[in-house]
């Protein structure tokens, strides 16, 4: 039988919320002891983390392009060069007998290296490939051992030996081992330089918000809790599976802003109830049963909605779902454990140290708040409004017609970062065959190639020959490299030479196809993987390269994201539904979600791509592209805190009406409880990723603008004007369940009493 208590006079059924707070507040020092113990032990735990975490994770282990690249390199000793090594004699040839030493030893000190699996250099096999027409640089190309977080752990070591001065040639480096390094680095002092900025103006807005240092330092607590668990959690979950770094630093973000959102809501209401009489205890009774109960729903429902991305099957989307539902969790639970317990610890002085006591202004009641008014001026024109908000938001979207997807390479770099200065001169003096090239493998291909790999015997191989010449009719294609020889418009214009031993195998054979652009990580680079596959070809046959990776990065997501979508939806429709007891309300709060993550995408779309905004941000256009993945991450933390501030709002209108109030005033109250502590969130939040698109890497000023805007719109156009317009709009039919659904409900306790509305937030 449940426990009673009794308030008011009457007796009232414990809530588990209140329960479960109940006993973090009876045992208060030993609540916040075993957190301090449990976060220690768990950043101890998680110490070497970023080095552990994979710096890939983008295309499916099982893809074609991850089996070509891992047969190129086990059966052939073969594959694109991680490393490119660029050898410049600034005041000779490389041919001279001083550069032609240097480069032959810079050549023997790169093959004795044991993490080196092979080396190919101009000095090694002299072909004109890998020097330039006028001889003044020249390439070595390298090739990692291991799997991608051995090659990121020997990438950046064998960059340093080997690149600067070696006698008269100048060495530096490019490919995708050096252009991941750079990245790393890049993104670390972009991090560092976030943070110096974004702290003290997080502490100040906090400061503003919560009233005094006391209350400010309080999510910070809860978010460092949520982010120490998380990371202990994927430190055991790299034992087992692949995790993305990517996902670790998205995740953190996530944490953090949850982490403000739910202190936020606790600590206001915590204060109401304090306002209306009640006692430190009994109010945090009172508001883990109100406001709790939001708190759990609102992590219930963005947890659920991230383990759909479990349905993708890249490793960085489901490293994404295992970390961002752990660190929601943890931050929901952090805020209804550790902050109760910390609030009944701090008592009187929870308000202490206001430094802005001055410049507040005094309270007011709810009808004379600026989130009441607002509310109450939308929905005297709903019509209106509703129409404003949502062309402007059409209009947001509509550059996500002319999306172009693909993957970034160098060309996020800045155009001052010498791997971005190295890839442009390969391109401009060498070509695309050693950067863009695709490779088709026939691992198993029957006939001559099984042979001694003589050039007799290669020029005997019509199947291969045959191949070969169709492979170089496909449009888009400017050569082929094969065992056979070299091909042009399906012609073979080249015998094979010395150098093509290197494209047989044991019982196997490759070919080398360049494109004709250089740019294989864009839409027409992914056509040309697809046209290749198209090719019928004498066994079965794998193709790699920059452009298959692309194409099979946007099969795996266009196949998945009906379902994903689908489960998303359908999820956080049940979810609301059984919160809200409404069947519109969810369908509208999903709508208008779906709209504003439209707005955003198509900010980016024309910030990005089409390179707007040009002189605010600089050249981010990287190739003129949108990065396939970076929706996806994005998506996560949008939708999770956008869905968080939608329940914040919800749970104050639905406890309004349930207490007899009509649609106007349950909305112009609840947006008057809540208008305030969303925008301070989101405000927190949006401070943050703001201070990335500081950074001077293009990656990190995508991700830091889209999350900053995407948090702006929701709290400002989609929560405070089109939602009190669309629910003035529908009337009683906000609250239409069927009768099946139905069930009494016991109003939530509320302040209402008390005529003073909530500290207004700047």
């Amino acid at each position: 039988m449940r426990r009673e208590r009794r308030e008011a006079g009457r007796p009232v059924r414990q809530e588990p919320f209140s329960g479960f707070g109940s006993r973090s507040v009876r045992r208060a020092r030993l609540v916040v002891g075993l957190t301090f113990v449990f976060s220690l032990l768990a950043c101890w735990y998680a110490v070497g983390l970023t080095q552990r975490l994979s710096p890939g994770g983008w295309t499916p282990p099982s893809a074609d392009s991850v089996r070509a690249e891992a047969v190129l390199a086990s059966e052939f000793r073969a594959g694109p060069p991680q490393l490119i090594l660029l050898a410049t004699a600034p005041d000779d040839s490389v041919d001279a007998p001083h550069a032609s030493a240097a480069g032959r030893d810079l050549t023997r000190r790169l093959a004795a290296d044991g993490r080196i699996a092979w080396v190919n250099s101009y000095w090694q096999h002299p072909l004109p490939s890998l020097r330039t027409k006028d001889a003044d640089s020249a390439l070595v190309l390298v090739r990692l051992r291991g799997d991608e977080q051995a090659v990121r752990e020997a990438a950046g070591d064998i960059i340093d030996r080997f690149t600067g001065a070696h006698g008269p040639l100048r060495v530096s480096a490019s490919g995708a081992a050096a252009v991941l390094d750079e990245t790393e680095r890049l993104s670390d002092e972009g991090m560092r330089h976030a943070e110096f900025v974004a702290v003290p103006l997080v502490l100040l807005i906090l400061l503003w918000v919560l009233g005094s240092v006391t209350a400010a330092l309080l999510p910070v607590v809860v978010g460092v809790v949520a982010v120490a668990a998380t990371t202990a959690f994927l430190r055991l979950l790299d034992t087992t599976t692949e995790v993305s770094l990517l996902a670790l630093n998205i995740t953190t973000a996530l944490g953090f802003g949850l982490a403000v959102d739910f202190s936020l809501l606790l600590v206001s209401r915590y204060r109401e109830e304090l306002a209306a009489g009640c006692g430190p205890e009994r109010a945090l009774r009172r508001t883990l049963r109100g406001a709790g109960r939001t708190v759990a729903f609102s992590a219930v429902i963005i947890a659920a909605s991230l383990c759909a991305l479990l349905l993708f099957p890249l490793p960085l989307l489901r490293s994404l779902a295992y970390a961002g539902a752990t660190v929601v969790c943890a931050s929901a639970v952090g805020a209804l454990t550790v902050l109760p317990a910390l609030l009944v610890l701090l008592g009187d002085r929870l308000d202490r140290w206001d430094v802005f006591a001055r410049l507040r202004r005094p309270e007011r009641a709810v009808s004379a708040g600026v989130w009441f008014r607002l509310a109450r001026a939308v929905m005297r024109r709903p019509v209106l409004v509703s129409v404003g908000a949502l062309a402007l938001l059409v209009l947001l979207a509509a550059p996500v017609t002319q999306v172009r997807f693909g993957m970034y390479d160098d060309r996020i770099l800045p155009a001052s970062s010498p791997v971005a200065e190295t890839s442009q001169r390969l391109r401009a003096e060498f070509g695309s065959q050693w950067v863009d090239a695709a490779s088709v493998v026939l691992p198993r291909k029957p006939g001559a190639m099984s042979g001694s790999g003589s050039v007799a015997e290669a020029v005997a191989d019509p199947a291969l020959d045959a191949y070969a010449r169709r492979l170089a009719q496909v449009p888009g294609v400017q050569r082929v490299d094969a065992r056979t020889g070299t091909y042009r418009d399906g012609r073979r214009t080249a015998p094979p030479d010395a150098s093509s031993g290197r494209f047989a195998g044991a019982g196997g054979t490759w070919l080398s196809v360049i494109p004709d652009g250089d740019d294989p990580l864009s839409p027409q680079g992914s056509r040309l993987a697809a046209a290749l596959r198209a090719v019928p070809a004498p066994g079965p046959a794998l193709v790699g390269g920059p452009g298959a990776r692309l194409a099979d990065t946007e099969h795996a997501l266009a196949g998945r994201l009906p379902a994903v979508v689908g489960v998303t939806v359908l999820v956080t429709f049940v979810l609301l539904l059984a919160f809200t007891r409404s069947v519109l309300i969810p369908v509208k709060a999903l709508v208008l979600n779906a709209l504003g993550l439209a707005a955003t995408s198509g900010i980016l779309v024309a910030v990005f791509q089409q390179g707007h905004l040009a002189p605010l941000f600089g050249d981010v256009t990287a190739g003129g592209i949108t990065d396939v993945v970076v929706p996806s991450l994005m998506f996560c933390v949008t939708f999770g805190l956008s869905m968080d501030y939608e329940v914040f709002l919800l749970s104050r209108i639905v406890d309004e009406h349930r207490r007899g109030s009509d649609t106007e005033t349950a909305v112009a109250v609840g947006l008057q409880r809540t208008g305030g502590l969303f925008t301070s969130a989101a405000l927190v939040f949006a401070t943050v990723m703001a201070a990335l698109a500081l950074s001077s890497l293009v990656l990190l000023k995508l991700i830091g603008v889209g999350l900053a805007l995407a948090v702006l719109l929701d709290c400002t156009v989609i929560r405070a004007l089109l939602v009190p317009a669309v629910m003035r709009l529908a009337g009683r039919a906000n609250w239409w369940l069927p009768r099946l659904g139905r069930r009494k409900h016991r109003p939530a306790p509320s302040p209402t009493p008390v005529p003073a509305a909530p500290m207004e937030a700047p």
